[in-house]
């Protein structure tokens, strides 16, 4: 790796679009230390909710790219290009979709090689079955996300447990926590909320996708004593948001869906519980914003990722993604206001572990190539759920 100050470094991305690894990508932005690394994001569409905190000399790559079958196959010939005008000491792709576009674009990259952090922000295994439709589909992006975990210099993760479970299909692995813009956070959370129902409320919020699991949230709020006299309210968007508002109405729930928001905090901040209901997960950075709001959160016991964000019972509440256990658990928080309250005093102390400058300099670290920590695998004891992904 070249040994240039700052270190140049390309986070590759689809887009800028309102999910958790573009927060990811602009906070560390805003966060590392130009006079040790300069960052530039590479966008296969320039677009996304983002795209306005960032600014044109920090982006690199095509503009107005589509979604289309063709412009899948064209995404690493576009990645091989940004990479190309960047010249990056290093490359980190985001997720499975860019992991293999840029295994692939260096494969074929005639130019000295960048040292490449392959991301993984999921759980990968649980992506395939979710996007890969056939037995053979499915086996064919298993093999090439193994070969592209064997071709990375780093295969970073976003919790311990998912670091462990990918354990021996990488040579070095990795697991760095999301970081969490804390003090933005509780600014933005003292803005007024204009918009918010006249009753108590139960606060999600994410991408509306099956992945979520905000039809078990809905069920399980169905089931609950809380919805005779409270709302659910779930912020963001996605292809399930006409289902889980027909679904509402056929249950009788009270079920607010206001889109994405860029001030998400306001409405956690003044929310009865906060709750990340999701079948499987990376890293939830919701679920630490919504801690440094000072909610107190549910969260489901899902691989990977919420369970190492909560302490259960000290920090947060751990709960199976199953409708009847999330109601027993959202009522039982709800009947008991102080125990709410203990839960979110701790849980804004265990945000600070996820401050953005305490994870940003550790991205620093590994970009500018210290030996200390490029040596240092993830802990594979405090994985839990290997069998489960593979």
């Amino acid at each position: 790796m070249s040994e240039r100050c700052p270190v140049r470094v390309l986070l590759v991305l689809g887009s800028l679009e309102g999910g958790g690894a573009e927060r990811v990508a602009v906070n560390l932005l805003r966060n590392c230390d130009p006079s040790r690394v300069d960052l530039r994001v590479g966008l296969l569409r320039r677009e996304g909710d983002y795209l306005p905190q960032l600014q044109p000399e920090q982006m690199i790559g095509p503009v107005g790219r589509g979604r289309g079958l063709l412009d899948s196959f064209r995404a690493p010939f576009d990645v091989a290009r940004m990479i190309g005008d960047a010249s990056p000491d290093v490359v980190m792709s985001f997720g499975l979709g860019l992991n293999l576009a840029v295994c692939a674009a260096l494969g074929f990259s005639a130019r000295p090689r960048p040292y490449w952090i392959c991301r993984e922000d999921s759980n990968p295994w649980a992506e395939v079955l979710n996007l890969a439709a056939g037995p053979l589909s499915r086996a064919a992006v298993r093999a090439a996300l193994r070969k592209a975990y064997g071709a990375a210099d780093c295969l970073l993760t976003v919790s311990e447990d998912l670091a462990a479970a990918l354990a021996g299909l990488a040579l070095r692995i990795r697991a760095i926590h999301n970081p969490i813009d804390v003090e933005v956070v509780e600014a933005a959370a003292r803005d007024p909320l204009a918009e918010a129902p006249s009753r108590p409320f139960v606060v999600a919020a994410g991408r509306l996708v099956r992945q979520k699991g905000f039809d078990l949230l809905l069920e399980a709020f169905a089931m609950s004593q809380a919805a005779k006299e409270m709302d659910l309210v779930i912020l963001g968007d996605g292809p399930q948001r006409e289902t889980l508002a027909r679904r509402a109405r056929e249950l009788g729930v009270a079920l607010a869906l206001p889109g994405f928001q860029d001030n998400p905090w306001s409405w956690f901040a003044r929310a009865s519980l906060f709750a990340l209901p999701s079948r499987w997960e990376g890293f939830g950075n919701v679920v630490a914003e919504a801690m440094a709001c000072g909610a107190p959160v549910l969260v489901s016991d899902c691989d990977f990722g919420p369970r190492e964000q909560v302490v259960h019972g000290e920090s947060g509440w751990v709960t199976k993604p199953e409708p009847a256990e999330m109601s027993e658990a959202i009522d039982a928080l709800l009947a008991d206001p102080a125990l709410c309250r203990r839960l979110a005093a701790a849980g804004r102390a265990r945000a600070r572990m996820f401050a953005a400058p305490l994870i940003a300099e550790t991205y620093q670290r590994l970009f500018t190539g210290r030996p200390s920590l490029l040596a240092e695998p993830a802990n594979p004891a405090v994985g839990r759920a290997a069998a489960a992904v593979t």
